[in-house]
C-alpha cells in the first residue's frame, strides 16, 4: 500500500510554501508520523510528518522549490512492511549474544544526544558548527534550535565588538517582548559573485556579500510596501508618565512573580489599556473590507516580537477578557516560541490591533507601519528621564513617547488623539485598569 505526502494546509492567507529540508531520503525507512520533510512559509516553519509506515519514494519535488497547498511531496512504500508482516516467520536458532564493549558508549558520539532542530541543523551546516561546540540546547530534550546557534555565533563575536550602550533606558527584553523593528534574520553570508562596479572597473569588491532574503524577509517587505500604499497612514504622538506604573510594578514584582510564575512587565499595563480604550473608540479596532467597514466587539492583540528569522506578531485573542498575569505569561510563551520557531500559523492571524516596543533596542520615538489589513497600531518606546512640568515646577520624571499610527481612511484624528489620551490615563493611573473606570 502506498501512502501520499501532501503538502498540508498551511493557514489563513497561506497558499504556498518552500520546501526548506528534507529530513528523510529516498530508501529511508519511515514510521507514521515522523517528520520528513520541513517546510517554511511566509510566516513559519512546519514539518511535515509521515502519512504511513514503510520505505520513503523518491522526492517529487527538490528542496528550494516552491509547493502550492495540497502538492504531493513523496510517496510511502508500505508494501515491503506489509509483506514482511504477512510472511510466516521461520524457526530461527537463537544468535549469539554479541560480545560486551570493552568500552562505555561515548556521549559524544552520534545517537547519544537529541538531533537538533531541522533549522538549527541547517544553519550549522551553512555555518560549519558541530553540535558538540553549542552542547545542550534549550529546546525540548535538550535539543539544539536556531535560536541556540544564534546566541553561539553572538558570542563568538562579542571578542570583536563590543556593543553599544543605549544613552535612554530601555524597557528591558525580558520585561517586554516585544520590538518594533525587525530583527535581521542571521543566515550564512555567501561571497557575491563577481560584479563589476562602473563600466571601467571590471572586477569586484571583495567588501561585497550577498545574502538571499528568506521568504518571511520578502512578506514583511512586500506587505509594509502594501501598507503605505493601500491605508492613509498618520500618526499621532502623546508621552506617559510612567512614576505610577513603576512603582506598582516595583511594590509587586516579587509577590506577582510568586504568585504566578512569570514576571511583571509593561508589557501588560499597555495591553489591558489599549483594550479598555479600543471598546471605547471602535474604529480603530475596525478593518475596511472592500466597501464596507467591519466593527469587531473582541480585540485580538497582535504583540510584535524580533525572531531570528525576522519580525513575527502573534496575536494574544480576546485580550480584553485576560488578566495582567495571563498576557505576561502568553507573550513570555511566545517569545520563546518566536526564537525557536515553534509558532503556529493560526497564532499569527486574525489579529485586530498591533503593539511594537522599540524600547528594547533604545529607540525614542518613531511612526510605526500598520500591520494590514488593520487599521491601528501603538508605539512603545524607551523610558527616559525627563525634566517635566507639574503644578508650576520643573520635577525630573520617567517620560515615555508613545504613537499611534492609524489608517486616516477609518479613523478620525479626533478619535486616534482621543484613543492614545486614553491609553495614557490608564497607564499613568492604573488603577483605573483595576477599577474599570
Amino acid at each position: 500500500m502506498t501512502a501520499e505526502i501532501r503538502v498540508p494546509v498551511l493557514g489563513e492567507s497561506v497558499s504556498s510554501a518552500v520546501v526548506a529540508r528534507w529530513l528523510k531520503q529516498p530508501g529511508d525507512p519511515v514510521k507514521a508520523d515522523d517528520p520528513v520533510v520541513e517546510l517554511e512559509t511566509d510566516k513559519v516553519s512546519v514539518e511535515v510528518p509521515a502519512t504511513g509506515t514503510g520505505t520513503m519514494g523518491p522526492h517529487a519535488v527538490s528542496e528550494g522549490d516552491e509547493v502550492a497547498v495540497g502538492a504531493l511531496l513523496a510517496r510511502i512504500d508500505g508494501s515491503a512492511t506489509t509483506s514482511e508482516q504477512a510472511a510466516p516467520s521461520a524457526p530461527v536458532s537463537p544468535a549469539p549474544p554479541p560480545p560486551a564493549p570493552d568500552t562505555e558508549p561515548d556521549p559524544a558520539k552520534p545517537g547519544a544526544a537529541q538531533a537538533p532542530m531541522p533549522a538549527a541543523a541547517r544553519a550549522m551546516e551553512e555555518l560549519d558548527i558541530a553540535p558538540a561546540e553549542i552542547g545542550t540546547g534549550s529546546g525540548r530534550d535538550g535539543r539544539i534550535t536556531k535560536g541556540d546557534v544564534i546566541a553561539f555565533t553572538a558570542r563568538q563575536g562579542e571578542a570583536k565588538a563590543e556593543p553599544a550602550k543605549p544613552a535612554a533606558e530601555a524597557v528591558k527584553p525580558s520585561e517586554a517582548a516585544a520590538p518594533t523593528a525587525p530583527a535581521q534574520p542571521t543566515e550564512a553570508r555567501r561571497t557575491a559573485p563577481p560584479r563589476s562596479h562602473g563600466p571601467l572597473s571590471g572586477h569586484a569588491d571583495p567588501r561585497e556579500t550577498r545574502v538571499r532574503m528568506t521568504r518571511l524577509r520578502q512578506t514583511i517587505a512586500r506587505r509594509l510596501k502594501e501598507a503605505q500604499a493601500t491605508a492613509a497612514i498618520l500618526t499621532t504622538v502623546n508621552e506617559i508618565d510612567m512614576s505610577a506604573a513603576r512603582a506598582m510594578r516595583a511594590e509587586y514584582r516579587e509577590a506577582f512573580e510568586k504568585a504566578h510564575g512569570v514576571r511583571l512587565g509593561f508589557m501588560s499595563f499597555f495591553a489591558r489599556a489599549c483594550a479598555v480604550a479600543l471598546r471605547e473608540f471602535p474604529a480603530i479596532n475596525a478593518e475596511i473590507d472592500g466597501e464596507d467597514i467591519v466593527y469587531r466587539e473582541f480585540v485580538n492583540l497582535g504583540i510584535a516580537i524580533s525572531s531570528p528569522r525576522g519580525l513575527v506578531v502573534p496575536v494574544l485573542r480576546d485580550a480584553g477578557t485576560m488578566e495582567f498575569a495571563e498576557i505576561e505569561r502568553r507573550i513570555a510563551e511566545y517569545g520563546k516560541r518566536a526564537r525557536d520557531g515553534s509558532l503556529a500559523l493560526d497564532e499569527l492571524t486574525g489579529g485586530t490591533f498591533s503593539i511594537t516596543n522599540g524600547g528594547v533596542f533604545g529607540s525614542l520615538l518613531s511612526t510605526p507601519i500598520l500591520n494590514a489589513p488593520q487599521s491601528g497600531i501603538l508605539g512603545m518606546h524607551a523610558i527616559q528621564d525627563r525634566p517635566v512640568a507639574i503644578n508650576g515646577q520643573v520635577v525630573i520624571r520617567p517620560m515615555m513617547y508613545v504613537a499611534l499610527s492609524y489608517d486616516h481612511r477609518i479613523v478620525d484624528g479626533r478619535e486616534a488623539v482621543s484613543f492614545l489620551v486614553r491609553v495614557k490615563q490608564l497607564v499613568e493611573d492604573p488603577r483605573r485598569l483595576i477599577l474599570g473606570v
